[in-house]
């Protein structure tokens, strides 16, 4: 999986860089959102809390998806504007621990 930024817009407004990006992913399956979010990370030298994956656009049989993700500056200014429903398609799942057998 390779991504493109395409555009990196600062709003200050909303205390937020938001990042137009294409993900090329010839041969594979659509990328999950936790995947481009890592890479998108590690490319932008950022805290991986303070980033959300909005949407991914696959383009029909191209191997190809557009993006739009937002990168804030503090957890505050996340936790009031996004809706509960980005950050919680962002979030890492949580294992599950396994009860003790005595």
């Amino acid at each position: 999986m390779e991504i493109n930024i395409k555009d990196q817009k600062e709003n200050k407004l909303l205390n937020r860089t938001e990042i137009q990006f294409d993900c090329i992913y010839q041969g594979e399956a659509t990328p999950r959102i936790l995947d481009v979010k890592n890479k998108l990370v590690a490319m932008l030298n950022a805290k991986k809390e303070l980033l959300v994956i909005d949407q991914i656009k696959p383009s029909f049989g191209e191997g190809r998806a557009n993006g739009y993700a937002k990168l804030y500056d503090s957890q505050e200014s996340l936790a009031d504007i996004e809706t509960n429903y980005i950050i919680e398609k962002n979030k890492e799942p949580q294992k599950e621990e396994a009860p003790e057998e005595e």
